[in-house]
Parts: structure tokens; C-alpha cells; sequence
């Protein structure tokens, strides 16, 4: 059947089309809509209103008439071609349209060949790029910064999961793969896609279906991003299944509040819809604006509002004008060629032949593509990807038959309740400190925001995977009477569980044989496989386990440490000399000896109690040196000298005295440590062999963290089996989570921690990664520890007995030099400058009463026997050598022969 009646039956050769434009003075444009939608008729008004403004003023095309031309798709795909296809076999220079993005795809390829510039203010599909399609032009912001405005939305509740209904088509499904893309950055997800198929396909029963299975969903949070007709259904059918009411969050794209703003809304279908969140391309006010507005009751005769697409239907108009103006100011012509590439195809049944290239479609595109000019939507102007600069959105409340507004997004900072326009003179803030919004009137009529998601009503419970242990069953166990799961971290969670404002069915699930204790790691595993949906009980909060699953705020600290035997030391005949290590003994003594030596030296000459016959002088001596041990000694000091180094030496006794006596009473009274392991670090640098738990996280970290060989570690299942390889010395020392540890001392007091804990973490329950569940009980476990139950549930099952404190290692008991060789030195000066003082002044007194011997001394005299003079000299009586030099300047004595004359 042949198609040639869709075509026009006379075919202008193209060798006439500039003629007759040129004469005629028409610039002709068409357009591609489907008019009986909303945008459709709204946007027919203000094209037609934007045509007659651009012919009443001649500046703008020099005298020539914009003429545009209707072509009424209908929803109808192929209309949409065969309308296109009708515009470029005549003079059309420019195509507004199509209205979805679908047939945009389709029609962009045309116009690639042809060189006729495509715009549209609704096909705002992101994936339709310059690169592919560069005479296609998108005149409003593409839909990526409304998805990336809805994304900012849910964030900013605090949403982590969503659920979103779309229409089956490109421009909608690639918004929620945007939008499942952005929030995946951000650690939320699309949990569940509902699709519906696309208009005018029978929808209601799909959607019923649809609604039926996300009511027995756990999100609550629903992104609707479709078209109008298709979205008052899925509102009406949820008001119907109760999915309206308090705990639902819904989200609308701008579908609509561009349907509230243009059309009057019925009253059950505004019922339907009331505390939805939607958008609206944001629009700055301004004169123009506020001009057009008061027109468009006139324009439209009262039939239906003016909404965003009908400002930037305008716009765009005026953007094709402009071009164009700009394209003739160059002295370019409107002309058309023929596009040979159809002659191998004949113009015989499709008349192809008809259609040609519009010469000046490159320089015309170029020109819209450098729009710079304030239209009714505001600055109008293209980013280098051809993206609108500046998009901004109104974040609208859906309140009663209208909105409230509730803040903005800009792609400049985001979410604010500032207006848009008034942030860019400002540095840009995405931070989330800084994003804000005001309070919402949700679903429900209730301002407190909802949860976001609730237990699925499916009828089934939350399977929790519950480690069924072997020992420490203070914890968790199974109660063989009663068949009941009980213990602390089972109570814990049943307390934490009561706190929440929702009922939490679960049930309990041992998880193990009962015959060794399961591993924990593997317990966490099964959560990601779906065997649980949670995991409770003595479970150790470790990074491994992290990058799995969500756990809770801790509800007890932990980390791992190292006991060791002890031993009560007996008494001994020799227990006096534990105190101090040989070297401090001997430094000590050796001290003693000369601070009475010094003294001696510094008091011979001047105290009587210092002389005497040599075996007299010795005991003092030793006397004056150990009875300063006790300050009780008799002798007195009477030169400055010594008594300075007496004091200096007294202070040194005090602190020695002090830390003797501290450090005998703990030895005689403190248990010491059979082992000298006294912490992690002497227990890696030794090869004793080192026992663990039996399912605990402490293997692999002696293996991989701390590089401990394989053949070290020895498994131990029950705190009897801790004792008995501790007492048998199968084992060094054992590495086990503090809780147990703690426990484990409570009964068995001949073993004792050493050191710190060498790692820091907690026990938690487990959740599926993202799961709101772990959000809402870690708050209530922070509720339980600050009113007080947590502590008393610790005390119900934890509080035991301990065995008395902690022991000290022998060696640390011990005192050594180093802790006082400070003092040491200090007296080491005191007296070296104290003995040289003295020497330098008996060496000038020597000069002063024996001058002879230093005239002696130029002859030759023997160094030995002056120096034997010098020492005969130091050794006599301060009051003797005074008289004796009383007695020379009379000239009644000599002198410096070691004896008086």
C-alpha cells in the first residue's frame, strides 16, 4: 500500500525554496506535542503567545513573520515521526518537540542528517547527549538534577532504602538508574523497581499488583517517577490499600506540581496525595514573570493554568527567534539542499525525495547553543556540555489543594531554604551541616518524620542466629528445662528491644553442635547468605566482620589480653636483700664509704672528733658513714663544706630508705608471677606456646596481625581447660577476650593478666549491611546505659568475685640502679666539688706558711718530699699550723718540717 498521501503532492525543488522564502519573508518552525496533555496545552498557549510577541516587535526579525506550525502527536509514537518528517520536506528551520524523551531518541536522528535543530522543554531524558545527538537541544534542566535533587532529599532524612515506581520508558528508567546510582555513594539503595508499563496501555490492575507486594515490603520511603495520568492512579489505588497514612514517605517528581499548578485538582483525588513531596523547576521572580502571569488568564481563556513548561515553552521560542536573528545579521540565507544520500533509495512510494538539509542548520544551532539572554524563566545560558547553567528546583509539601514550600535545591548548594539566586554570590556549601529544610507535613497529617521502613506484615519473624557455646554460658545458652535461650547478651538485647517505639517478632536460632564453640565469623556469614536475618550474642565487633554486615553500638568493651600462673613467693632467710639488684647493693655501699671519706677529709683538720691515732680515725670513719643510714650519727659537722655534702648525702639516705622499705613490704606481701611473660611483647618475642578460644577472633589475630607461627597456638575449649594447660605448662600463657578473661579469674585465682589489652573493641549484634534495625538499637542500647540497666544486667550475670589484685613480676619488684643513678651522680658532684675546694684552699694556705718550700723547689728539691710536706701539712690541726704562723712572724719557730719547733 502506498504512503505517498502522507507527503504533500506538489514536491518543491530546492532550487526554489530560497527564492520564495527570501521573497515571502517567513521563517517558518514547527512543533510536536501531544495537546490534549497537561503540558501539552499548556505549552500550545505560550508558544502561541511567545510567536505573536516576537512579530510584534520588528527589531527582532527585521520585518519577517515567525510562523510556527502545530503537529499534535496524539501519544502517538509514529505521529510523532510522520510530524517531524512533514517539517523537514518543507521550509522548517527549527523543531520544537517531541514531548517525550523516547521519541527524542528517534526524531535526534533525523535531524542529525538534516540539520534541523531540535528543542524540547519536556524530553529532558540526561542520556540524550550533544555527542550523539548535536542538533538536539534540551531548553530546561535535564532530569539528572532532579534526580540529584530527590537523592539530597532522602539523605537528608536519613533514608537508607527506597522503593521506586516508573514508568517502563527510557526517560523514566533512566532517571531511577541515576538515582539507584547516587544513592549507592552514599550507602543507601533502591531496594525494590516497580515498573508500569507506559501509557495508554490499561495500567490499574499492574499498579493494584505493584502496591500489593511493596505494602508487604519493609522501606517506606516511595519515589514516583512517572507521568500524570499514571501517577494520580498509583495515589489513588495506595489511598485505597491504606498505604497514605503515618510511617509512608512518598516523593513525586515534578510531574506533579506541574499537573496542581495548571489544572484544578479534585478533591478525593488532593486526598490522595496529601504530604507527598514533590518538585517544581524553580523559576525567580521577576517583572516579566509577574507580567506573563497576569496575562494567561486572558491567553487561555480560563481553561487551564500556567505551569513551569509553559515559561520555558515560551523561552524557547524566543531562543529560536533570537538565533535566527543573529543567524540573518550575518547575512546568511534560509536555504535548503537535496540530500542525496535518499537518491539511492527513489522517491517513488515514500516521495524521500522531499526531504532536504537545511544549509544554515549548523550556524543556526551554534547560535541557540550561544543563547545568553533573560527570558521569563530567568538567565538563560549553556554549559559547554549544553546542559542548563544554574538548574534549581522548589521542594514543595503537598498540603491541602495546594503546596507549602519547604525549601530549594540548587546544584550550587544543594538543599537550602534560602532562594537559589541569592546563594551564588556566595561561596558554595554542599556540606551537610549546611543543608536545610523546613518541617514537613507528612502522610498522615503527622510532623514527625517517619522511620522510613517497618517489619515486612508477612507473617514472618526476624530469624536471629544465636551461638550455642560450650562454656562461658553465662553469656548465651540454652536453658534444658525450659528450652529457652537465655544469658547476658540475650538479656541485653530483649531490654534493648523493649525500647523501640515498634514490635520487633523474631526468634531465636542455635547455631553450632553443641559440642565445641561455633565459629563467629561464620555465624556473621550466614546473615549475608540470608540463613539469619540477625545475629546476637558474645559477638566481637572486628574489621573483617565489619566489611559484612552493620553492627550495633557496643554494649560491652572488650579487647584481647594475656594471663599467666602466679605464685605466692615464700619467706626466706635472705628475703631483706630482694629489694635491691646486686649493682644497686654495691653502688650503694660504695656511696656509703665515700661520703665518709669525704667528710673525713673535709673535717680532719678543723674537728677534733675526726682525729686521733690512725686505728681511732678509721672506726669513726666507718661509723659516721653507716649510722648516716639511720641519721644517727654522733659526730658534728663544723666546716661549711660538710656539712653541704652532708645534707646533699642525708636527702640521697631518705629516698633510698623510702623505696627499700615500699619495695621489701611487697615482695613479703604481693604474689609474683610464676612466668616471665609479663605482657604481648615478651610473649611474641618467645616461643611458648600460647592458647586461644576455641572460636574466637583472637587466632587469626595472633596469626595475621601479630605473625605468631600456627604451630604455637593450642586450642582451648572451657575455662577448666585454661587451668589445666596453664597448671600443666602446656601452654605459656593464654590470649581470650577480656569478658571471658574476667570470668574466668572469678574462679581460678592462681592466674592473673599481665599488661594492657592490646586491642580495643566490643561486642555488638549483627545486622545486614544498611539495615535500619542496627540504627534504631544502637540507640537503645545508649538509652540502656544511661539509665542504668545495662549495669544492672551486668551485674546480674557478670558481677563475680574477683581474686584480689593484680601480682607484680619479681623483676619489677627489684629496685636498680637506674632509677637512681640521678642521685647517685648528684652526690658524685657535690662531693668532688666539695674535695677540690678543699684541696685548692689547703694548697694556698700551704703556699702561705711554707714559702721556703717553694724557693726550695727551684733547686731541685725532691717533688716527693714536698709532696710528703703538703700531706703533713693537710694533716695538722687547723689551731696548730694558726700558732705556728703567729710564732714565724716573730721570728720565734720554724716551719714546714712536719713538726713544731
Amino acid at each position: 500500500m502506498s504512503l505517498t498521501w502522507l507527503y504533500p503532492v506538489s514536491i518543491l525543488f530546492l532550487a526554489g525554496f530560497s527564492e520564495e522564502i527570501q521573497q515571502s519573508g517567513v521563517i517558518n518552525i514547527g512543533s510536536i506535542l501531544s495537546f490534549a496533555t497537561i503540558n501539552g496545552r499548556v505549552a500550545k498557549i505560550a508558544m502561541t503567545a511567545a510567536v505573536e510577541d516576537v512579530n510584534s516587535d520588528s527589531s527582532v526579525l527585521g520585518g519577517r513573520k515567525l510562523v510556527l506550525s502545530m503537529h499534535d502527536s496524539n501519544y502517538s509514537g509514529f505521529l510523532d515521526i510522520m510530524g517531524a518528517l512533514q517539517y523537514m520536506e518543507t521550509d522548517t528551520v527549527a523543531i520544537i518537540g517531541p514531548q517525550t524523551s523516547v521519541m527524542a531518541h528517534v526524531i535526534a536522528h533525523f535531524t542529525n542528517e538534516l540539520h534541523v535543530p531540535l528543542l524540547s522543554f519536556t524530553a529532558l531524558d540526561p542520556s540524550i547527549t550533544p555527542l550523539q545527538y548535536p542538533y538536539f537541544i534540551q531548553t530546561a534542566p535535564t532530569d539528572l538534577y532532579q534526580i540529584a535533587a530527590i537523592a539530597d532529599m532522602i539523605s537528608y532524612f536519613g533514608y537508607r532504602e527506597v522503593i521506586a515506581i516508573f514508568t517502563d520508558d527510557d526517560k523514566n528508567r533512566n532517571g531511577i538508574t541515576i538515582l539507584g546510582d547516587i544513592l549507592a555513594e552514599r550507602r543507601a539503595k533502591i531496594s525494590y523497581k516497580a515498573t508500569i508499563p507506559p501509557e495508554p496501555a490499561p495500567i490499574r490492575d499492574h499498579v493494584m499488583e505493584e502496591l500489593l507486594n511493596i505494602r508487604m515490603m519493609e522501606p517506606r520511603v516511595i519515589v514516583v517517577n512517572t507521568y500524570t495520568k499514571t501517577g494520580f492512579v498509583v495515589f489513588d489505588i495506595a489511598q485505597n490499600l491504606g498505604m497514605m497514612d503515618k510511617g509512608y514517605v512518598w516523593i513525586a517528581t515534578n510531574w506533579l506540581s506541574a499537573a496542581m499548578d495548571a489544572t484544578q485538582i479534585l478533591p478525593d483525588t488532593a486526598n490522595s496525595i496529601q504530604g507527598v513531596l514533590t518538585l517544581r523547576l524553580h523559576i525567580p521572580d521577576s517583572k516579566r514573570k509577574r507580567a506573563f502571569a497576569s496575562r494567561w488568564n486572558k491567553l487561555s481563556n480560563g481553561s487551564i493554568g500556567l505551569n513551569t513548561y509553559g515559561l520555558y515553552a515560551y523561552d524557547t521560542v524566543w531562543m529560536i527567534a533570537n538565533a535566527v536573528k543573529l543567524f540573518l545579521a550575518h547575512g546568511s540565507t534560509i536555504s535548503f539542499s537535496n540530500y542525496s544520500s535518499l537518491n539511492v533509495l527513489g522517491g517513488r512510494v515514500l516521495n524521500l525525495s522531499a526531504l532536504s538539509i537545511f544549509d544554515g542548520g549548523q550556524m543556526l544551532l551554534s547560535n541557540i547553543v550561544q543563547t545568553n539572554m533573560r527570558g521569563l524563566t530567568g538567565p538563560i545560558e549553556f554549559n559547554p556540555d549544553r546542559s542548563m547553567k544554574r538548574p534549581a528546583y522548589d521542594i514543595l509539601n503537598v498540603i491541602g489543594n495546594g503546596f507549602r514550600q519547604i525549601g530549594y535545591w540548587s546544584n550550587y548548594s544543594g538543599l537550602s531554604v534560602d532562594p537559589p539566586e541569592t546563594l551564588y554570590s556566595r561561596q558554595a556549601n554542599r556540606s551537610s551541616s549546611n543543608q536545610k529544610l523546613y518541617g514537613v507535613l507528612w502522610p498522615g497529617k503527622t510532623e514527625v518524620k517517619p522511620r522510613g521502613w517497618v517489619f515486612p506484615n508477612n507473617g514472618k519473624r526476624l530469624r536471629i542466629g544465636v551461638p550455642n557455646r560450650v562454656s562461658y554460658k553465662d553469656f548465651v545458652s540454652l536453658d534444658n528445662h525450659t528450652g529457652l535461650i537465655h544469658g547476658y547478651c540475650i538479656d541485653v538485647f530483649l531490654a534493648a528491644i523493649k525500647l523501640l517505639p515498634y514490635a520487633v517478632p523474631h526468634e531465636f536460632i542455635l547455631f553450632g553442635d553443641g559440642l565445641k564453640n561455633p565459629s563467629y565469623t561464620e555465624l556473621v556469614r550466614m546473615i549475608t547468605s540470608n540463613v539469619f536475618d540477625a545475629a546476637v550474642g558474645d559477638i566481637a565487633i572486628v574489621a573483617n566482620r565489619t566489611k559484612i554486615v552493620d553492627f550495633t553500638q557496643p554494649y560491652i568493651e572488650s579487647g584481647l589480653v594475656v594471663v599467666v600462673p602466679v605464685r605466692k613467693l615464700h619467706s626466706s632467710a635472705w628475703a631483706f636483700l630482694r629489694p635491691f639488684t646486686p649493682s644497686m647493693w654495691g653502688v650503694t655501699a660504695a656511696f656509703f664509704l665515700l661520703v665518709g671519706v669525704v667528710v673525713w677529709i673535709l673535717e680532719h683538720r678543723v674537728n677534733n672528733e675526726f682525729r686521733g691515732p690512725l686505728k681511732k680515725q678509721l672506726v669513726t670513719l666507718l661509723w659516721f658513714s653507716f649510722s648516716t643510714m639511720f641519721f644517727a650519727q654522733r659526730e658534728n659537722t663544723m666546716s661549711t663544706l660538710g656539712r653541704i655534702v652532708l645534707i646533699i648525702w642525708l636527702f640521697v639516705v631518705l629516698i633510698i630508705n623510702s623505696s627499700y622499705t615500699a619495695s621489701l613490704t611487697s615482695i613479703l606481701t604481693v604474689q609474683q608471677l610464676s612466668s616471665s611473660i609479663n605482657g604481648i611483647e615478651s610473649l611474641i618475642t618467645s616461643n611458648d606456646p600460647i592458647g586461644f578460644q576455641v572460636g574466637s577472633f583472637a587466632e587469626n589475630y595472633l596469626r595475621e596481625e601479630l605473625d605468631i607461627a600456627k604451630s604455637r597456638l593450642v586450642p582451648l575449649g572451657s575455662p577448666e581447660a585454661y587451668a589445666d594447660a596453664l597448671e600443666r605448662r602446656i601452654v605459656a600463657a593464654i590470649v581470650d577476650e577480656q569478658p571471658y578473661i574476667d570470668l574466668f579469674l572469678s574462679k581460678y585465682c592462681k592466674f592473673r593478666v599481665v599488661g594492657q589489652p592490646f586491642t580495643r573493641s566490643g561486642w555488638g549484634f549483627a545486622f545486614p549491611r544498611d539495615s535500619p534495625l542496627a540504627i534504631d538499637m544502637s540507640t537503645a542500647i545508649l538509652s540502656l546505659s544511661e539509665n542504668g540497666e545495662l549495669q544492672k544486667i551486668d551485674d546480674k550475670w557478670l558481677n563475680k568475685s574477683m581474686c584480689g589484685p593484680q601480682p607484680q613480676s619479681s623483676q619489677s619488684d627489684q629496685l636498680n640502679l637506674e632509677s637512681f643513678w640521678g642521685l647517685f651522680l648528684v652526690c658524685g658532684v657535690a662531693f668532688l666539688i666539695a674535695l677540690l675546694v678543699y684541696f685548692w684552699l689547703m694548697f694556698c694556705k700551704f703556699k702561705q706558711h711554707c714559702p721556703e718550700t717553694s724557693e726550695s723547689s727551684r733547686f731541685g728539691s725532691s717533688y716527693s718530699a714536698h709532696f710528703q710536706r703538703f700531706l703533713s701539712f693537710v694533716d695538722e690541726k687547723e689551731e696548730v699550723t694558726s700558732n705556728r704562723l703567729k710564732r714565724k712572724r716573730t721570728g720565734n719557730s720554724t716551719v714546714c718540717q712536719g713538726k713544731e719547733t
